[in-house]
């Protein structure tokens, strides 16, 4: 039995470390950061659980990433809970020609 669990354990940890990307962030971008405690139930389904943006301060080479919020509160979170985040374009400053 000791056997096919040490198996079972490493056919699941190949399977997972297949599928997850390592994401790599530098001191300066703005990230967004999930929230796992989002409550839907009375918030609205749409809700988003992504909250930020956050800017990244440091790094560290066991994933932990050193954030930094609007107010300028400093905190660690794991690596994998955050994405980086996009600015919305505010101007379009391209013409853009359609062609039929």
């Amino acid at each position: 039995a000791y056997h096919n669990a040490k198996i079972y354990k490493e056919r699941t940890k190949h399977w997972h470390d297949k599928r997850t990307k390592i994401k790599k962030f530098k001191p300066g971008d703005k990230v967004l950061m999930f929230n796992s405690r989002v409550k839907l139930f009375g918030h609205g389904k749409l809700r988003s659980k992504w909250e930020g943006p956050f800017d990244v301060i440091n790094t560290s080479s066991h994933g932990a990433i050193t954030l930094r919020d609007e107010s300028g509160n400093i905190f660690k979170v794991n690596g994998q809970r955050l994405k980086i985040f996009l600015e919305p374009n505010k101007t379009l400053d391209e013409e853009v020609d359609i062609i039929d």
